[in-house]
């Protein structure tokens, strides 16, 4: 079983994911899409690892997250992602670093087709892999239309990852202060 956990930052998708990861059990690997670019993303990255149990696996990938799972993640019972919010944003940031800050007409459209095929390659790692995957990722569409064209083409983005996410997993929890509402499938 496969599942996405989306929400707003801090509604509790992390651990939320690590309690659920308990409780399918087996060997269970964290996959970190983090990186440490200042010092304060430094403090919460040390956090995380120390609050996971020593005995899980652990696969660093802030891009080529899917092949990268595919290679080190066959002995996994559960794979947790956390977080596709990060890998979108790694992905731009990668863009930027080529390309410069300014987005040119097709910006858009280059990165639309780098967060597909990251996503893509995600979800060939879950069937590849035959562990249970718990993904998770922020909500970011649910508030104002950003002012500049920049965070506008983030949210775009993020949306569509989480689109193709949770159209393809089994389960879908909404998380509200800390509690899980599930999405999918619907609870008739």
């Amino acid at each position: 079983m496969n599942y996405l956990l989306i929400g707003g930052a801090r509604s509790g998708k992390s651990s939320y994911a690590e309690e659920l990861a308990k409780s399918i059990g087996g060997n269970i690997v964290f996959v970190a899409t983090a990186e440490a670019g200042d010092d304060e993303m430094k403090t919460r990255i040390l956090r995380h690892q120390q609050a996971r149990p020593p005995e899980w696996g652990l696969i660093e990938a802030s891009l080529g997250v899917g092949e990268k799972i595919s290679a080190h993640g066959k002995s996994a019972d559960v794979i947790i992602l956390d977080c596709v919010t990060l890998l979108v944003n790694n992905i731009m940031c990668r863009y930027m670093l080529e390309h410069g800050d300014e987005l040119t007409g097709d910006a858009a459209d280059y990165l639309d087709a780098a967060v597909k095929k990251e996503i893509n390659d995600v979800i060939k790692a879950m069937e590849k892999t035959g562990a249970s995957f718990i993904v998770v990722t922020n909500d970011v569409g649910a508030g104002l239309i950003p002012p500049n064209a920049m965070a506008r083409i983030y949210r775009d983005l993020l949306g569509r990852a989480n689109q193709m996410l949770g159209a393809y997993v089994e389960y879908v929890y909404l998380m509200v202060a800390g509690l899980p509402m599930q999405v999918k499938p619907l609870l008739r």
